[in-house]
């Protein structure tokens, strides 16, 4: 495989056995293709789409993800904090991401869009202007991070500490403040 990668299109490929570091892809396309348990080190992905991939398990050091969209891919237990911060953006469509962490990853204005969000760790993330639309955040751990202007009005089962996070300008549906106002001792009606 050639070490830069344009405007390819790939289906159902097991790159498991393909050597992928330090390999450069640009507006290329991936449907139904495993990534799973690899390392993917120094990868670079720049306008490149997902489509149903499995990367779980995926090791990604000094991986380039820049204007990154995944459509329907499993991202179990990533550690995208390894990932080059250097213009790092990424988009999740119906996407499992579950068990994976952003610590200290800067992502503002970052579209999470059904997504399960399990267990998932944002600690000092920035966050700010993030749209959690239709997600499920059971057991996500927000700590220290900046939710400023973040959009949680349609997401789900998300339970924080409003003081140990930035909050300024967050969006919440009135459903939520219950379960954030708990630790006051505040009971909403």
């Amino acid at each position: 495989m050639d070490q830069y990668i344009t405007d390819q299109t790939f289906k159902e490929v097991d790159f498991s056995e393909i050597d992928l570091q330090q390999k450069e892809f640009e507006q290329c396309e991936f449907h139904n293709c495993q990534f799973a348990n690899m390392e993917l080190k120094a990868t670079s992905f720049t306008d490149c789409v997902f489509y149903n991939c499995d990367w779980s398990m995926a090791a990604i050091p000094k991986t380039a993800l820049r204007k990154v969209i995944f459509k329907e891919c499993k991202l179990l237990g990533l550690h995208f904090e390894d990932c080059d911060p250097f213009l790092f953006s990424v988009q999740f469509e119906g996407c499992s991401l579950a068990y994976s962490s952003f610590t200290k990853v800067v992502m503002p204005k970052t579209l999470f869009k059904s997504c399960l969000l399990e267990e998932v760790a944002f600690i000092e993330t920035n966050l700010k202007k993030a749209v959690f639309e239709n997600c499920q955040l059971n057991r996500a751990l927000f700590e220290n991070a900046n939710l400023e202007e973040v959009d949680f009005r349609t997401a789900k089962d998300f339970n924080f500490d409003l003081d140990r996070n930035k909050m300024k300008g967050a969006k919440f549906s009135l459903s939520s403040l219950p379960r954030l106002l708990d630790k006051y001792g505040i009971e909403v009606e």
